[in-house]
C-alpha cells in the first residue's frame, strides 16, 4: 500500500473535487420538490393499502364469529 503525504493527499482531493459536475440551485430545487411529492405519494399508497389490508384481515376475522 502505498502511503501519501498529507499534503499530496490533500493536492490530490482538491483535484478530484474540480471534477465534479455540480447541480445548479434550480436543479436541486426541482429534485428536493420531486423528492417530497413521490414521499407524499409513497405514503398515501402505504397508508391505503395498510387500511384495506386491515380491512380485509378483518372480515376473515370475524367470519368465524
Amino acid at each position: 500500500m502505498a502511503k501519501t503525504n498529507p499534503f499530496t493527499f490533500l493536492q490530490q482531493v482538491r483535484s478530484e473535487t474540480a471534477k465534479v459536475t455540480w447541480p445548479s440551485r434550480r436543479e436541486t430545487t426541482i429534485s428536493t420538490i420531486m423528492v417530497f411529492i413521490m414521499v407524499a405519494f409513497a405514503a398515501l399508497f402505504f397508508f391505503v393499502a395498510d387500511q384495506a389490508l386491515g380491512y380485509l384481515v378483518g372480515l376473515i376475522m370475524n367470519v368465524g364469529a
